[in-house]
C-alpha cells in the first residue's frame, strides 16, 4: 500500500500535469516534426536528418517548454473563472498552490532562455518574446472583446514560425497551411467564449457573447468557418499536398456539419462538442501532414511540392 504522504506527491504531479495539460503536449511535439519533415525542412532533407537534428530538438523542447508555462499562467490567472467553467478540473488543479504554480512558472522559463542560447540569440529573443506575450495576454489581452481571440490564435500558431525561422524557407504554401489553422483555432477560442459564458460574466471577461450576445457570436463565428474556404482552396487547388487534400474536402464536410450544430445548440454541453469537433479537425490535420508526401520519410522533399500544378 503507498502511504498517504506518497499518495499525496501522486495527486500532486496529476494536478500539475492537469495545470499543464500534458496531455496537449505530445500533440504539439508531433506536429512541430511532421511540419519540419513535410512542410518547412530543406528540400531533399530525410526525415532521419530532420529528426537527428540537435537544434531542431532543442525549438521543439523549448516550444514545449513554453506552452507548459504558458498553461501554468493562464491557469494562475484563470482560477476563479474555472471555479464556474470547469469546477471539476478545478479541484484537481488547486492541489497545487498558487505559489508552487508561480515557482514552476519561473523556473521553466528560465530553463527555456538557457536551452535557447544552445541554438542562437535570434531563437533567446524569439522565446523570451514568446513568453512575454503569453504572459501579457493571460494578464490583460484575454479579458479584451476580439483582440484576446486573435491573440489565443496566433500564439498557438506561434511555435510553427520559431522551425520557420530556423530553416528559412518561404514557401506561399506555408502561409495558407498557417492561415487555415489560425482561423480553426480562432473559431474554437469562440466557441470556448460561449461554453465559459457563465464565468467570463462572473469575472468581467469582455467577450463577443458577453458584449453583444450569442446569436451575434454565433454570426462572427459562421462567417469565420466560410472564411476557411479561402485557404482550403489556394491548398487544394494551387499548391501541391499530396494526398492531405483529402483531409481538406471531409474538413469541409465536418464545418458544413459543425454550422448546422451550432445554430442549434444552446447550452455548455451543446459547445462543448461543438470545441471537440475543432479540437478533432486541428489533431487529424496533424496526422495527415504526412498525406503531403510519404515518400519524404524515404527520399527527402522533393521541389515538385512548392510548385504550382
Amino acid at each position: 500500500m503507498l502511504s498517504r504522504k506518497t499518495k499525496h506527491t501522486l495527486l500532486k504531479i496529476v494536478s500539475m500535469f492537469s495545470v499543464v495539460r500534458g496531455y496537449n503536449i505530445p500533440i504539439i511535439v508531433l506536429a512541430q516534426y511532421l511540419s519540419a519533415i513535410f512542410i518547412l525542412a530543406p528540400e531533399n532533407k530525410r526525415a532521419l536528418e530532420v529528426l537527428l537534428d540537435f537544434n531542431l530538438f532543442i525549438i521543439v523542447l523549448v516550444s514545449s517548454l513554453t506552452i507548459a508555462s504558458g498553461y501554468i499562467i493562464n491557469n494562475f490567472y484563470d482560477s476563479k473563472k474555472d471555479l464556474i467553467n470547469r469546477p471539476n478540473k478545478s479541484q484537481l488543479d488547486r492541489l497545487v498552490s498558487q505559489k508552487t504554480k508561480l515557482q514552476v512558472y519561473f523556473s521553466v522559463n528560465f530553463i527555456v532562455f538557457l536551452l535557447a542560447f544552445f541554438v542562437s540569440l535570434r531563437a533567446v529573443l524569439f522565446f523570451s518574446a514568446y513568453i512575454f506575450l503569453i504572459w501579457f495576454y493571460s494578464h490583460k489581452l484575454k479579458k479584451i472583446t476580439v483582440i484576446g481571440n486573435l491573440t489565443a490564435a496566433f500564439l498557438a500558431v506561434l511555435p510553427f514560425f520559431a522551425i520557420l525561422l530556423y530553416y528559412k524557407n518561404l514557401y506561399p504554401q506555408i502561409f495558407a497551411h498557417a492561415t487555415f489553422l489560425f482561423l480553426l483555432i480562432l473559431i474554437r477560442e469562440m466557441i470556448k467564449d460561449l461554453e465559459n459564458l457563465k464565468g467570463d460574466i462572473a469575472n468581467d471577461y469582455q467577450t463577443i457573447p458577453v458584449l453583444y450576445g450569442e446569436t451575434f457570436a454565433k454570426k462572427i463565428i459562421t462567417l469565420l468557418t466560410f472564411s476557411t474556404i479561402v485557404p482550403i482552396y489556394y491548398l487544394v487547388e494551387v499548391f501541391e499536398v499530396g494526398y492531405m487534400d483529402i483531409y481538406f474536402y471531409i474538413s469541409m464536410i465536418v464545418l458544413i456539419f459543425f454550422l448546422q450544430k451550432l445554430w442549434q445548440s444552446a447550452t455548455k454541453p451543446d459547445y462543448l462538442k461543438l470545441h471537440n469537433i475543432l479540437k478533432f479537425l486541428v489533431v487529424s490535420g496533424v496526422f495527415c501532414i504526412v498525406l503531403i508526401n510519404p515518400s519524404v520519410l524515404i527520399h527527402g522533399k522533393k521541389i515538385v511540392e512548392t510548385m504550382v500544378r
